[in-house]
Parts: structure tokens; C-alpha cells; sequence
């Protein structure tokens, strides 16, 4: 699976990088999802193969916060990132002549500099708040990097500011987020409604890869929030599949969304990549 989000995201940003066709908002957002997603499959699943394959169980404590600042951050950029493209797909569908004129290069650098800034500023705390904590009554992780909340519950002290703060970066993040999703695709259907069925239909297919996203990225959010409430002792085994699941899938099947349901993503792999066979076929023969 690391192998396969890396070889998915890197051809997605080798072919937007080289194509100036798809030097375009709609793929430029999908260059800073794919560059995220890279980063977070490099930040969990080289530790994962470490633990499954070599059986190397232990994390030192400061590598274990940097690690915990990372999955989080990179998590609330990636829900910036599809809230941007979401904000991209209501503009292409509600306001397609002024298209151009509103998602300028410099919108954009503007946009991603906001959720890469509101990342930095919600997440520092978060580690900080983990290390002021003075005893621990254990140092077994039931997942298979370091996550806040599971952390947090290992502590004997009160957690009281742990709980209070990590409420407060779910809703600040991924719960606004969320309600921009929400509220955009509100306008876009209003507006799709409004057009024929024939361009209804085109609007709507536009919108399918980025839908699919969002909710690759929210179900297992969802799901590890939900599995959280019981104690690990109860069902390790769910805890342990949510938690990979969380972080696993989203760098996994979005170069598989986008690669399926982008024609010019898929006619780009599929030359791509029909030139690395033909070359494969050309040095066995000589």
C-alpha cells in the first residue's frame, strides 16, 4: 500500500508538473492533495512496515510527539485542501465566465498559505500540551503511530486541557470544514437543478472525484472518532483496523479516484505509463 500511494501520487504530480494543459486551479489543487497525501504515507507507513515486517515495536517519546504534530497537521491541511476544492468546483459551476478572474495564481497562493498557517497555529499546542503531562501508567499504543487521543488516555495526570483542546481542533477544523463542503455543494445543486439535464449531468460529474475524496476522507475520521469512545481493552483488533484504515486509505485511493474518474488524469496515466511498458518490452528484446 506504500508503494502503491507513492508510485499513485508522484505520477499525478509528475503529469501535472509537465502538462501545461492541467496548469489549471482545479489541478493545481489536486497537486497540493496528492503532495499531502505523499507526506503522509511517508510519515506513518514506513514505522508500520517497521513494526509488521521487523517486528520493531518501540518509538522514542519526542519522535513519538513529532510524529503525533505531523498526522495531525497534514490531516487539517488536507481538509483545507478539500474545502479549496470544493470552493473551486462551486466557482467552475456557479460562476463559470468570472472562472479565471476569481481563482488567479495568486488566490490560490493566498488560499494555501491560510490553511497551511491556521494548520501550524491550531496543531503546535497539541504536542506541547501532551509533554506537560508528568507520570504515564503506560507506554503500550494500541495503533500503530502516535495519535493524540490515544496518547492522551496513557497519561495519569488530568487531561482535562488534552480533551478540551483536541475538542476544540475538531471543530475549528475539520467541523468548519466540513460546513463549507456542505454549504457549497448546497449552491451547486441549486444551481445544477436550474440547467438542463444534459449539462446538469456534465456539472455534476465534474464534482463525482472530489465528492468520493471528502468522503474517503470524513467516513474513517468519522469512524476512528466513534471507535475512540471505547476503551482499547474492549476490541483492540477495531481500534487497530480504524486507525490504519484512517491514515492508510485517503494517499491509497485518491490517485485511484482521480486517475478513474479525471479523463485527462487517466488519458495522462495511461500514456504515461504505455511508454514505460513499451520501454520494459524494448530492453527485454535487446
Amino acid at each position: 500500500m506504500y508503494v502503491f500511494a507513492v508510485i499513485g501520487n508522484a505520477s499525478i504530480l509528475y503529469i501535472i508538473k509537465v502538462d501545461q494543459d492541467l496548469h489549471e486551479p482545479m489541478y493545481i489543487f489536486l497537486s497540493m492533495l496528492s503532495m499531502i497525501d505523499l507526506l503522509i504515507a511517508t510519515t506513518t507507513m514506513p514505522k508500520m512496515l517497521g513494526i509488521f515486517l521487523m517486528d520493531d515495536r518501540e518509538i522514542s517519546f519526542d519522535l513519538c510527539l513529532t510524529q503525533m504534530f505531523f498526522i495531525h497537521f497534514l490531516s487539517a491541511l488536507e481538509s483545507g485542501i478539500l474545502v479549496a476544492m470544493a470552493v473551486d468546483r462551486y466557482v467552475a459551476i456557479c460562476q463559470p465566465l468570472r472562472y479565471s478572474s476569481i481563482l488567479t495564481s495568486e488566490k490560490i497562493s493566498k488560499m494555501f498559505a491560510i490553511i497551511l498557517v491556521r494548520g501550524a497555529l491550531v496543531l503546535i499546542p497539541i504536542p506541547l500540551i501532551i509533554k506537560r503531562l508528568p507520570l504515564w501508567k503506560s507506554n503500550r499504543l494500541t495503533h500503530s503511530y502516535c495519535l493524540h487521543q490515544e496518547v492522551m488516555n496513557l497519561a495519569c495526570g488530568d487531561i482535562k486541557v488534552n480533551i478540551i483542546y483536541g475538542l476544540f481542533v475538531i471543530l475549528s477544523v475539520m467541523g468548519i470544514d466540513s460546513l463549507f463542503i456542505f454549504f457549497s455543494y448546497m449552491l451547486i445543486i441549486k444551481t445544477v437543478l436550474g440547467l438542463v439535464e444534459e449539462a446538469s449531468m456534465k456539472a455534476f460529474s465534474t464534482c463525482a472525484s472530489h465528492i468520493c475524496a471528502v468522503l474517503v476522507y470524513y467516513i474513517p475520521l468519522i469512524g476512528l472518532s466513534v471507535i475512540h469512545r471505547f476503551k482499547s481493552n474492549t476490541m483492540p483488533n477495531l481500534h487497530i483496523l480504524f486507525g490504519n484504515v484512517y491514515l492508510l486509505l485517503p494517499p491509497v485511493i485518491n490517485p485511484l479516484i482521480y486517475g478513474i474518474k479525471t479523463k485527462q488524469i487517466r488519458h495522462r496515466l495511461k500514456k504515461l505509463y504505455g511508454k514505460i511498458i513499451h520501454r520494459g518490452k524494448n530492453s527485454r528484446n535487446i
